[in-house]
């Protein structure tokens, strides 16, 4: 089964819809046979939408005016139910690119958060690949599952979370040396490098999503003094919009600047030493002092409640059962036509 929900042709029955309608607000709906959506503007059967082509306008029992389009994995993942903060897509595009995720790749990520970077890994990786997700928080690893589910269809098979420490766990996940690429977005990365080199093959990849420049510091520091990879890179995405109408252009009021840093190193052979590297001279001691101040609880975490928690634990679990209960739909009415079968994947 594809790990890519169907992108193109006409609407059916299983098909995620996204429907934009007065004021620009946005409904996103999974069609099913004898499905309605109910809004203060009036009714929209999905009946009216299953068969016509995709970027196609319908109206409902109002009159209203509604464009149908598959919603991309972008919008997805910004309207998704989050446990945790999720990886923004300008972010996950970087990641992909620095990382140089590729088909059939073996990944590593820690944690898993929401869902949301793991769908992107999950498509550059494809069905050779193998994605091990590490997760703390039993509560987080529910909501990312569920979400994965709600946008694919169904769980992949190659796509493994576990609920435990990377530090801790990894050795028995993979084999020493057999990862292409680890993916860290966690609040203290420093803490998994050692298992972190172990695993990774030579001239793989790991990568660090850090949310301040404390936690760059050191995550950076740690990495050349382990002596096991090349030297690190950083940098930070930020993106501006542009309002373009004829002669009226101009850059955005608003932009999406700071999420996080990016920090990449790779795996040097063993028994290999990295060439020297010429610096200026700049402020590279520390002391215990300045490592107090970078520890996870003086960087601090941003916390969500036990009881919102479980509020999107459940909104997740409902809309990954309605994905289910969507394919179900659609594989009936397909019936047992192998054609029909295969364009279900």
């Amino acid at each position: 089964m594809s790990t890519t929900p169907r992108l193109s042709g006409p609407f059916r029955v299983g098909d995620r819809v996204q429907l934009t309608g007065p004021k620009n607000r946005l409904h996103t709906i999974t069609l099913r046979e004898g499905g309605e959506l109910h809004t203060h503007h009036g009714v929209l059967p999905h009946s009216t939408l299953i068969g016509i082509p995709d970027g196609s306008v319908v109206r409902n029992s109002a009159g209203h005016e509604y464009l149908a389009l598959r919603p991309l994995l972008r919008d997805f993942v910004m309207s998704m139910p989050r446990g945790a903060a999720i990886v923004y897509p300008k972010d996950a595009a970087q990641i992909l690119s620095e990382a140089d995720v590729f088909p059939g790749a073996v990944v590593v990520e820690a944690g898993v958060g929401s869902g949301a970077l793991s769908l992107w890994l999950l498509r550059a990786i494809g069905d050779a690949g193998r994605l091990v997700s590490f997760e703390r928080r039993p509560e987080f690893a529910e909501v990312a599952q569920a979400n994965v589910e709600t946008f694919l269809g169904h769980r992949p098979p190659f796509w493994d979370v576990r609920v435990g420490d990377l530090a801790a766990d990894l050795p028995t996940a993979v084999e020493p040396g057999s990862v292409d690429r680890v993916i860290l977005d966690m609040l203290a990365p420093w803490e998994c490098i050692d298992a972190v080199a172990e695993a990774l093959t030579p001239g793989g990849v790991v990568l660090c999503y850090i949310a301040t420049a404390t936690q760059l510091s050191r995550v950076a520091e740690y990495i050349r003094n382990t002596g096991l990879f090349t030297e690190p890179d950083a940098n930070e995405t930020m993106v501006r919009g542009w309002h373009v109408e004829g002669l009226a252009v101009r850059p955005d009021h608003r932009m999406i600047a700071h999420t996080g840093f990016l920090l990449w190193a790779r795996r040097l052979a063993p028994g290999a030493v990295a060439p020297e590297q010429k610096r200026r001279a700049s402020k590279s001691s520390y002391g215990d002092e300045d490592v107090e101040l970078w520890t996870p609880g003086a960087v601090g975490d941003r916390q969500i409640t036990d009881k919102n928690l479980r509020k999107r634990v459940r909104e997740a679990q409902r809309a990954a059962e309605g994905a289910r209960h969507a394919a179900s739909d659609a594989g009936s009415s397909a019936g047992d036509d192998p054609a029909d079968l295969d364009r279900l994947d």
